[in-house]
């Protein structure tokens, strides 16, 4: 049977969202490649989308996730830093509890009221 609930954990900061599933990527991303302009890259994310995303998680924490150095001959880059490995961390064992819920009883009583398709529209 496919999964029909997707469950994702956005954090917010005010209206801005300060953590979800696409931020903790990126943020992943980052601490792998090394800089936001690969880590976007990688994501199929325009630096410009990517930087903005790490301005706003920067904006939201008691302490910036993400540190710049400035470009050079050798070019610039980015690191996650301790901070924001810590609330990566944490934010990943979120998602697996919440992964873990399908044997909970009213992530089944949902799944199981849910419709594979939606009826037809009775506006016509």
């Amino acid at each position: 049977m496919t999964q029909r609930l997707k469950l994702k954990i956005q954090l917010y900061c005010g209206d801005e969202i300060a953590m979800g599933p696409g931020k903790a990527d990126l943020l992943s991303a980052i601490a792998n490649h090394g800089s936001i302009s690969a880590a976007g890259r990688a994501m199929d994310m325009s630096y410009r989308r990517a930087w903005l995303l790490v301005d706003a998680m920067n904006r939201c924490w008691h302490q910036p996730l993400v540190e710049t150095s400035p470009g050079s001959a050798k070019g610039g880059g980015a690191r996650v830093t301790a901070f924001g490995q810590t609330i990566l961390a944490h934010y990943r064992a979120l998602q697996t509890r919440l992964e873990n819920t399908s044997d909970c009883s009213d992530y089944k009583a949902l799944a199981d009221a849910l419709l594979a398709e939606p009826k037809a529209s009775q506006k016509d």
